[in-house]
C-alpha cells in the first residue's frame, strides 16, 4: 500500500473536511474521487467523522483517507479504528505525536511558531502543520521560520487561510509538500448536496497544485 504521505506530496494538495453526516459520505467520496483528488482529512470536528471515515474505508477504499482535529488519544484511536491512514493537529502534543508513531500512523502536528518546531522536532517530527497558515503570517513567515530547521529535513502541510489562488505562493517553498484547504469541500456545500462544486473544486485545484509543483523542479 502507498504511504499516504507519498500520495499527498505527489499531489501537493489535501482537502481538509468537516462533515455532518455519514450518509454524505460515499457521495463526498465520489466527487473528490471525481475531482481526481484522492486523499481527504476528514477532521473531528463533528460526531459524525468517525463513521465517515468507515463508511469511505469499507466503500470507497481508493480514497486515501486521513483524520484531522486530533485533539487528544481518544480520537486518535477511534481514527485508527475507523481506518484512518493518517492524521493531523491544529497544535503539538507530545503524548499524541508518540502514541502515533506506536500505533504506525503518519502524524503531523500543528506549529506555528519556532519554539513550536523546536519542540516538535526534538522529538523527531519531521513533517508539521501550519497552522493557522493565514493570519500566521503566509508563506515569507513559514520561509522564516523553517530555515534553522532546513537541515533536520522538517516539511510543512501549511492549513488554515490557504486558497487555490496562493497554492503558488506556499509550494513554491521547498520545504511545503502540499496545502491543506478547507475550500474544496465545505460544510455548506455538502449538507446542500452541491457534490458537483465540490468535483469541480477538486480539479481546479489539483490542477493548480501540479503546476505549482511543476514550476519548482
Amino acid at each position: 500500500m502507498t504511504n499516504p504521505i507519498e500520495i499527498i506530496a505527489d499531489l501537493g494538495v489535501v482537502p481538509v473536511i468537516a462533515i455532518e453526516r455519514a450518509e454524505d459520505a460515499v457521495p463526498l467520496a465520489d466527487a473528490l474521487l471525481e475531482g481526481g483528488l484522492p486523499v481527504a482529512e476528514i477532521t473531528f470536528r463533528t460526531p459524525a467523522a468517525a463513521d465517515v471515515l468507515a463508511t469511505i474505508r469499507d466503500t470507497r477504499p481508493e480514497l486515501c483517507i486521513g483524520a484531522g482535529t486530533i485533539l487528544d488519544l481518544d480520537n486518535l484511536d477511534r481514527a485508527i479504528a475507523s481506518g484512518a491512514r493518517f492524521g493531523l493537529a491544529p497544535g503539538y502534543d507530545p503524548e499524541i505525536v508518540e502514541a502515533a508513531r506506536t500505533a504506525g500512523i503518519p502524524f503531523c502536528p500543528g506549529v506555528m511558531t519556532p519554539s513550536d518546531l523546536t519542540l516538535a522536532a526534538a522529538r523527531g517530527v519531521r513533517l508539521a502543520k501550519f497552522f493557522p497558515a493565514g493570519i500566521a503570517g503566509g508563506p515569507k513567515a513559514l520561509a522564516g521560520i523553517s530555515a534553522p530547521f532546513a537541515h533536520l529535513g522538517v516539511r510543512f502541510v501549511p492549513t488554515g487561510g490557504v486558497t487555490e489562488a496562493t497554492i503558488g505562493e506556499w509550494l513554491a517553498l521547498k520545504a511545503v509538500i502540499a496545502v491543506g484547504g478547507t475550500w474544496i469541500a465545505k460544510t455548506e456545500d455538502i449538507r446542500e448536496g452541491r457534490f458537483d462544486e465540490i468535483t469541480r473544486n477538486a480539479a481546479a485545484a489539483v490542477k493548480a497544485a501540479r503546476q505549482s509543483l511543476e514550476a519548482r523542479t
